[in-house]
């Protein structure tokens, strides 16, 4: 499924502004959240505040989700890209809302949801979740 619009907290924003976010050499995660629990807001900062809401590790899901490799590109217009992400379910289902981009030290980059009903996404045992980034990439400058 392709992801929803990305949505950056107004720290992130800051962050980024500021160089905190070194997209060429930190490390991040892709990770799945509930809709239950901390939901992901203008108002996050930390991953740790939005343990509450992050699938539990279980069924084909690691706890801090995967490794998502992000990359920028371009001149007068930089962009922002990333890599799908491809969980697959066993031994159960894997059921999520939103998914969270954020750096592996603690915070948060970005957020979306995953069905803009908005409503769960659920990969039965079995079959796969994927988080396909959109072809334009995660973020653009221009």
């Amino acid at each position: 499924m392709a992801a929803g619009a990305w949505t950056f907290p107004d720290a992130a924003k800051t962050s980024i502004l500021n160089g905190d976010f070194d997209f060429d050499t930190d490390t991040f995660n892709l990770a799945l959240h509930l809709s239950t629990g901390t939901q992901p807001s203008s108002s996050t900062t930390t991953w740790a505040g939005l343990a509450t809401s992050e699938h539990a590790a279980a069924n084909g899901y690691t706890a801090g989700g995967q490794a998502i490799t992000l990359s920028r590109s371009g001149g007068a217009t930089v962009t922002c890209d990333g890599s799908d992400e491809v969980w697959t379910a066993s031994g159960g289902s894997i059921v999520a809302r939103w998914g969270v981009i954020y750096e592996v030290s603690g915070n948060v980059v970005c957020y979306c949801l995953l069905d803009d009903t908005p409503a769960d996404v659920t990969a039965t045992s079995g079959n796969t979740l994927t988080v396909a980034i959109s072809a334009s990439g995660v973020f653009s400058l221009t």
